[in-house]
């Protein structure tokens, strides 16, 4: 297994690699701010229990986290309501593309996990009834974790979604339709928005992740969630965390992860360390191919998994 003294060259050699590969995907094209994306820009980084941070390439980048918020949101509110939270959300692979309608109703408007859309706005929804404002609760929170207080919300991003945010507000109103949103659908829907447009870089998001490689330990040494709450997002990533190709992901790479179509994806390794890799263009399925070809390719040369 690597040591903390391999870690640096075994990023460099990572980013070699993928310099050298041909076919990177396409940024996300519904989104302007995504879709000029150049699909070769690279960055990933290693955040170690302690906050040591190892980085290669544009690895300080700022980029638009997305669908990565998800797994802080889901923290943040399984802390406050325990498994209450559960009831409303279900925590099986949902086999769909993230943002359908289809297995809505047939399951009465609970979705399948806390990180397809719907199940976002779920947990997105619960967390607003609970602080009041949970978009900004989930900012603070990032800053706390990553240590960077000028994280902050894209407006234009934000705006940009909103603007094309028919298909979430479906998934909303139908959810209300069964009693399983709270809030008034509009507030809510400018409460995700906001939430997936924070733009932060690989080191931020690797450092604000460590709390699930430390058993649900904060960064100040706080605890955010009990060790099993920790283990079960962890499982939730895993099985659920990069849409409908997770069971590729796990076979591939390995680790609990997490997926955005802004083109990062954060991982983990529970009790070792937490990475974060950005490369904008995308599979079919919505998930970085450089990312993952990074994230397994990092698992194959330190023989860190969870297996």
């Amino acid at each position: 297994m690597a040591s903390s003294l391999t870690f640096q060259p075994v990023l460099e050699r990572i980013a070699e690699d993928m310099e050298r590969r041909p076919g990177r995907g396409r940024p996300a094209d519904y989104i302007p701010a995504l879709a000029a994306l150049d699909p070769r820009r690279f960055g990933m980084a290693v955040a170690e229990l302690d906050g040591t941070v190892y980085g290669v390439g544009e690895w300080r980048q700022p980029f638009s986290a997305q669908s990565l918020t998800k797994v802080f949101t889901l923290a943040l509110d399984l802390a406050r309501e325990g498994d209450e939270l559960w009831e409303h959300v279900g925590r099986e692979p949902s086999g769909n593309p993230f943002n359908s309608l289809v297995q809505l109703e047939y399951e009465s408007g609970i979705p399948r996990n806390p990180f397809i859309n719907a199940g976002a706005l779920v947990v997105t929804d619960r967390l607003h009834t609970r602080t009041g404002d949970a978009a900004t609760t989930l900012l603070d929170f990032l800053r706390a974790e990553s240590g960077n207080p000028d994280l902050t919300f894209d407006q234009d991003v934000a705006a940009s979604e909103s603007a094309h945010g028919d298909r979430n507000a479906a998934l909303g109103h139908f959810m209300a339709s069964y009693g399983n949103i709270d809030n008034p659908v509009p507030e809510l829907l400018d409460q995700y928005f906001r939430q997936c447009s924070i733009e932060a870089s690989c080191a931020d998001l690797a450092l604000a992740t460590g709390f699930l490689a430390r058993h649900g330990v904060r960064a100040d040494g706080s605890r955010l969630l009990t060790r099993s709450q920790a283990k079960q997002i962890n499982a939730v990533m895993l099985t659920c965390g990069t849409y409908d190709a997770a069971g590729d992901f796990a076979h591939r790479v390995g680790l609990p992860g997490k997926s955005g179509v802004g083109g990062g994806i954060v991982a983990v390794v529970p009790g070792r360390c937490t990475l974060c890799v950005w490369s904008p263009g995308l599979d079919e399925r919505g998930n970085s191919v450089a990312g993952v070809a990074a994230l397994d390719l990092f698992t194959t040369l330190t023989g860190l998994s969870v297996f």
